[in-house]
C-alpha cells in the first residue's frame, strides 16, 4: 500500500488494524501501536494546529516544537521518533529525526525537525478502523512541584507560547503595528478564543476579545482572510518573473499556501462570491494590480503595483520550507513542492448494485481496491458461495450471474476463481480518482488521471520546441515550471492557452529538452513516473546533410 507521502511500503496488519510499516527495510510502528505503547518511541511535542499541516504533507519544523521542562529526548540523525500534541501524549505521527538533538540546538531550533513518514489520518491510518487518538494524560514530572498560583502562571505562559508557535508554524507572525494581518487575526481567531474561555472562564481580556469577534459576521470574517493571504501572496510568493499569471493559478498556488493552519479559504463564504469580482475590487480600489482577459472567461494578472502603501506597510510573515515557493531551487536535499496525493477508486454501477446492497453501497459510491475485495468477499461467506471442494473457486448464485457474467456465459459458468472473480467486479465499476493537494479537500473525478504529456515538434527551418501540458492537474504552476526551464537550458519559454481547455495552460521551450524536463519532474517536483507521458519516447535524430 501506499504510505503518507506516497511511498510504497510493506504493511503488517493485525485484526485489520496495520500495526508495522516498512520502508527501505527499516520498520516502524504505526499510530495504532503507539497508541497502546506511547513510550514506545522518543517523543516531539508540538501544537494541534500544526497537525493539520502534517497530514497535508509537511515535515515537523523546529519552530513548532514545544520543547518540556525537562528537554528534548536525546536522538541522533535518522533515529525514528514521534510527534505528539500539546496536552495530549498519544503520538500523532512518525517520522525520522532530521539532525540530532545537538544540532537542533546549535541550530537554534530553525529548520526541519521530524522528517514524517506517517500520520494519524493518512491512507496508512485509513486502512485500519479509522480510530480517533486517545486522550492520554502529559508524561509525569512536567508539571510536579506546582502549587494553584504557580499552575495558573504555568498555563499563561503556555497559552503565549502556543500562540507564538503556531504564527511560527502557520506563518502568521504578529506584527509590531496594527495591520491587514491583526485585523484578519482577530477575525479568525474567534472560534479559538471561544474554546479557550470555555476551558478557564476567568480570562477578561479574552472576554472582551470574544465580545469584538461576536460582533463580525462569518462572511466579515472570510473577507478578512482573503484579503490577508492575497496580500500575503503578492508580497511572498509572486515574483515580477511570473507575470502575466492566471488568476486561477495564483488562487491556487499561492493563496492557498498563504491560508493560516487550521482555516479553510472559501471564496463563495465571503461578500465577494467570486474570484474575478475580488480582484476587481482590488484593482479598482486600491489599484494593487491590473487584471486583464486572455480569452472568454480567462483572466491573468499582468501587473502589480509593488509600490503601492498597503502591500508595502503589510508586515509579510517568515517564510518555512513547509510553504515555500515552488520557483526557489534550493539544491538536490531539499523539496520545496509537495506532490498530490492520487489515489485510483471504483464506483458502484447500476449492474453492480445488487451485489453492494448488503454492505449500503449504492449507485455512485466510490470505495479503493481493497474495500470493494472486502465487501465481494463478506457477501460470498454470507451465502456460502465457497466450493466445499476447492476453496479456491466460488459458486456462482443468480445474483452474480447478473452482475459478472455476460449472457454467452449463463449456462455454462457455475463457478469462478476468487481472482477472476476480484477483477470481473472491477472491470464493471466505474473507474474514478481521488487528487488530494496538501491542506486541501479531497477532489474526486471519475475517468482516469490526464497524465503530464510532453511532446517535441518542429517548428520552421526544422527547429525543435517541447511542447509540455497538463501541469494544473498536479498543482503545478505552468509559470513556474517555464522558468525553472529556463534556467537550466538557458532557453526562451512562451506561455498559450490551450483552445478547449478552460484554466490550462502549454509550456513551449526552445530545443529537445525532454531530459531536462525529465529531471525537474521526477525529481523535484516528485510525480510519479506513471503520470508522465512522452519521458520514454524521445524523437530520433533527423540525418545530416
Amino acid at each position: 500500500m501506499y504510505a503518507h507521502k506516497g511511498d510504497a511500503v510493506t504493511a503488517y496488519v493485525l485484526h485489520k488494524n496495520p500495526l508495522f510499516f516498512e520502508v527501505e527495510k527499516r520498520i516502524y510502528p504505526t499510530v495504532y501501536v503507539l497508541w497502546r505503547y506511547p513510550a514506545l518511541l522518543p517523543t516531539f511535542r508540538t501544537w494541534s494546529p500544526v497537525l493539520q499541516k502534517l497530514i497535508g504533507g509537511a515535515d515537523l519544523m523546529l519552530p513548532g516544537v514545544v520543547v518540556p521542562p525537562c528537554g528534548l529526548p536525546d536522538v541522533k540523525q535518522g533515529d525514528c521518533c514521534a510527534v505528539t500534541v500539546v496536552n495530549n501524549s498519544a503520538p500523532v505521527a512518525v517520522g525520522t529525526a532530521a539532525v540530532s538533538t545537538a544540532e537542533m540546538h546549535g541550530l537554534g531550533m530553525k529548520g526541519r525537525g521530524v522528517c514524517v513518514l506517517h500520520t494519524y489520518m493518512d491512507y496508512l491510518w485509513a486502512f485500519g478502523d479509522k480510530s480517533s487518538p486517545p486522550s492520554l494524560p502529559e508524561a509525569e514530572g512536567e508539571g510536579q512541584g506546582l502549587n494553584e498560583e504557580e499552575c495558573e502562571v504555568s498555563e499563561k505562559e503556555e497559552e503565549e507560547e502556543e500562540e507564538e508557535g503556531v504564527e511560527m508554524c502557520a506563518e502568521e507572525q504578529q506584527s509590531p503595528s496594527e495591520t491587514v494581518t491583526d485585523q484578519a487575526r482577530s477575525a479568525i481567531g474567534e472560534l479559538s478564543l471561544a474554546e479557550q474561555e470555555e476551558e478557564k472562564g476567568d480570562k477578561g481580556n479574552e472576554k472582551e476579545e470574544e465580545n469584538q469577534d461576536d460582533q463580525k459576521t462569518p462572511q466579515e470574517i472570510m473577507d478578512a482572510l482573503l484579503l490577508q493571504c492575497f496580500l500575503h501572496a503578492l508580497k511572498c510568493k509572486v515574483k515580477k518573473s511570473e507575470l502575466p499569471l492566471l488568476t486561477s493559478t495564483f488562487l491556487r498556488n499561492h493563496m492557498f499556501s498563504c491560508c493560516p493552519s487550521g482555516m479553510q479559504l472559501d471564496i463563495k463564504k465571503s461578500s465577494y462570491k467570486k474570484l474575478s469580482k475580488f480582484l476587481q475590487t482590488m484593482q479598482q480600489q486600491h489599484n494593487l494590480v491590473r487584471v486583464k482577459e486572455l480569452t472568454k472567461g480567462v483572466e491573468s494578472i499582468v501587473e502589480v503595483d509593488w509600490k503601492n502603501p498597503t502591500l508595502r506597510s503589510f508586515r509579510a510573515p517568515e517564510e518555512s520550507d513547509v510553504e515555500a515557493a515552488p520557483l526557489q531551487d534550493r539544491g538536490e536535499g531539499e523539496i520545496p513542492f509537495h506532490p498530490p496525493e492520487i489515489t485510483t477508486l471504483y464506483s458502484v454501477s447500476a449492474r453492480l448494485q445488487p451485489l453492494f446492497l448488503d454492505a449500503n453501497k449504492r449507485k455512485g459510491a466510490t470505495m479503493h481496491p481493497a474495500e470493494v475485495r472486502s465487501i465481494v468477499t463478506e457477501y460470498v461467506k454470507k451465502n456460502e458461495l465457497v466450493d466445499e471442494n476447492n476453496k479456491n473457486y466460488v459458486t456462482i448464485n443468480p445474483t452474480l450471474c447478473d452482475c459478472l457474467l455476460e449472457k454467452s456465459e449463463y449456462q455454462e459458468v457455475e463457478s469462478l476463481k476468487w481472482d477472476d472473480l476480484f477483477s470481473r467486479t472491477l472491470s464493471r465499476m466505474q473507474e474514478c480518482y481521488q487528487v488530494v493537494f496538501p491542506g486541501q479537500a479531497p477532489i474526486i473525478k471519475k475517468g482516469h488521471i490526464d497524465p503530464i504529456d510532453i511532446t517535441v515538434a518542429s517548428r520552421g527551418s526544422n527547429k525543435k520546441v517541447t511542447l509540455i501540458k497538463n501541469l494544473e492537474v498536479y498543482g503545478l504552476d505552468p509559470t513556474v515550471v517555464a522558468t525553472a526551464l529556463q534556467r537550466r537550458v538557458q532557453a526562451s519559454s512562451v506561455l498559450q492557452p490551450i483552445p478547449g481547455a478552460k484554466d490550462r495552460v502549454l509550456v513551449q521551450i526552445q530545443g529537445n529538452q525532454i531530459h531536462q524536463v525529465s529531471n525537474l519532474l521526477l525529481e523535484r517536483y516528485q510525480i510519479p513516473r506513471k503520470y508522465i507521458q512522452g519521458l520514454d519516447k524521445p524523437p530520433k535524430a533527423g540525418k545530416k546533410k
